[in-house]
């Protein structure tokens, strides 16, 4: 029996997920198909909502809906503490840790050339403009610790050594090939404290 191209389309779009597979796109494809048609509604104006609200603010790349974001809003910051993250993932988890208290920068990306992550593609030329324009006293490069963020790391330290007297990078407590999103906020804590000079 054919299924019917509905329910084929919706699962086409749901397996675009991240973690979700055939079996889970067709559970969440029938379980919204047995939603009451307010609760349907409401979901289908939640998406397109999503990409017609938030957007990245002009000054870190951090996620907002606002005309800036309410981290680069915020008086209580430390000003002259700037950290640099490789996805706004990374922001909310250094976030939750509730251990650091400065401005960020999201790259939008890390350097990778075998998948298509140019030098161009991220948000570098941004950064070195907050770096001319503000004094920054310390830049921390909180790139995941992968070949692909320490390759990233790299680069930027080499761009920031003449702007900024003291970039560090996080340190090692942190797992080879692991993501800062599903880090624990000791680990990130520690991380923070032990950071090191490029």
């Amino acid at each position: 029996m054919e299924k019917l191209k509905a329910l084929v389309r919706l699962e086409e779009s749901l397996v675009k997920l991240p973690s979700i597979g055939r079996r889970s796109a067709e559970r969440m494809a029938y379980a919204l198909l047995g939603m009451d048609d307010e609760d349907l509604i409401e979901f289908s104006d939640a998406l397109k909502n999503l990409k017609q609200s938030i957007h990245v603010c002009p000054i870190c790349g951090f996620l907002t809906d606002g005309d800036e974001c309410e981290i680069c809003a915020s008086n209580e910051r430390e000003h002259d503490v700037l950290m640099v993250v490789s996805y706004p993932k990374d922001v909310i988890a250094f976030e939750n840790a509730e251990t650091y208290h400065g401005l960020y920068h999201v790259l939008n990306g890390v350097i990778s050339l075998g998948k298509g992550g140019s030098v161009e593609n991220l948000n570098i030329n941004a950064l070195l403009d907050r770096v001319e324009k503000q004094r920054f006293r310390e830049v921390i490069i909180a790139t995941n610790p992968t070949i692909e963020g320490e390759a990233t790391a790299l680069y930027i330290a080499k761009l920031l050594e003449p702007k900024v007297g003291n970039v560090t990078r996080l340190a090692y407590g942190l797992q080879m090939g692991g993501n800062l999103e599903y880090t624990d906020s000791l680990t990130l804590s520690k991380a923070i404290e032990g950071r090191r000079k490029l």
